[in-house]
């Protein structure tokens, strides 16, 4: 695919309206399993032998998989029986389910979750609030009850969010020296990557995951083994019960899901709980100050639009709200990956 710039302003508008269906074809070559089938196979494949081995009509394979190959996801080589398809370097490393960087889980969230929410994008910049209701039937008020609706939901979910960490979770944490706090809670913390992460880079520090008593009990179930003894659980909610003590609290991706005050009471909370001499990292995509892009940013605070009460912000307007809490040497670093960091030290 080329880039925009290459493109005439007619054609721009063809090429972001194919933006849709280029995820689309995407998410279902994940869902049907057709990269974890040729990474298993070894060698090349026919579309017959796909579409037999994975119980799909020959005609929608072949188109398939020519789909992905025009979007670089697979390649294929022509023979005299046909052509045979591989995948890329990109989809064993990013769409099977067996690579450690795998993004399956999060490609699945999107198709099975966020693309019915953004169904009512419309509805949502008219309204002001997240899509829950009209994509779910589940009242729009409690939007992690509504990702959680399900034990299903909140696995894949937290899978998603895992999956994101493997790729970006040390940009954002070596984006400062983090080596002289030894005590951190990760608010929010989830599956746990990023927990892993921390302890990987920081071998001297213990991280306690800070989360609501049924992610703890999936994340302790699936993700994080007894024998990964740096990573703790507290259950409890942030918003609604104490936060204990520590050296340093790491919120990340959590105040872009509220408003400002929401976001202002739960940094009066940690800045209250935190050691003196400690701090707290949040780690976001930011925006630009003049909120010119990223695009990617741009999209996400949409995206917190239709299904949160948040949105993306600048990093003045982080810094603020840590001002606010009564944070002070407030330091950013945009890390040129999907997300970055501001530290507030108390």
């Amino acid at each position: 695919m080329g880039s925009t710039e290459d493109l005439d302003y007619p054609e721009i508008i063809v090429h972001y309206s194919n933006g849709f269906l280029i995820s689309k074809v995407m998410f279902t070559a994940c869902e049907l399993g057709v990269f974890d089938l040729l990474l298993e196979s070894g060698k090349p494949l026919s579309s017959d032998a796909v579409a037999a081995c994975l119980g799909a009509s020959t005609m929608g394979m072949e188109r398939l998989l020519d789909a992905c190959v025009g979007l670089k996801l697979l390649a294929a080589e022509m023979t005299q029986e046909g052509a045979l398809y591989r995948n890329t370097e990109i989809s064993n490393i990013y769409l099977t389910k067996s690579s450690p960087k795998s993004q399956y889980h999060i490609m699945m969230y999107y198709s099975n979750t966020v693309y019915l929410c953004w169904q009512y994008l419309a509805d949502a910049v008219r309204e002001g609030r997240n899509q829950y209701g009209r994509a779910f039937g589940i009242s729009p008020k409690d939007p992690f009850g509504a990702m959680y609706r399900s034990d299903e939901e909140m696995l894949k979910f937290m899978a998603g969010q895992n999956s994101v960490w493997s790729i970006c979770g040390r940009d954002v944490l070596a984006a400062f020296d983090l080596s002289p706090f030894t005590q951190i809670y990760d608010l929010g913390g989830g599956g746990g990557a990023l927990a892993r992460e921390c302890v990987s880079l920081y071998p001297n520090s213990t991280v306690t995951i800070y989360d609501l008593p049924k992610v703890v009990q999936v994340a302790k179930e699936q993700f994080v083994s007894p024998e990964e003894r740096q990573i703790a659980f507290h259950e409890g909610d942030f918003f609604n019960d104490s936060i204990p003590e520590a050296e340093l609290y790491i919120l990340s991706k959590i105040l872009h899901d509220w408003d400002d005050d929401k976001c202002k009471q739960l940094l009066a909370k940690v800045y209250k709980a935190c050691k003196p001499g400690g701090g707290v990292l949040l780690v976001e995509s930011l925006l630009n100050e003049d909120k010119s892009g990223p695009v990617e940013t741009q999209l996400y605070s949409m995206n917190m639009l239709v299904q949160t009460e948040g949105k993306e912000r600048t990093a003045a307007e982080y810094s603020k709200l840590l001002e606010a809490a009564g944070f002070g040497v407030i330091q950013v670093r945009r890390t040129g990956k999907l997300y970055d960091a501001v530290l507030g030290r108390k």
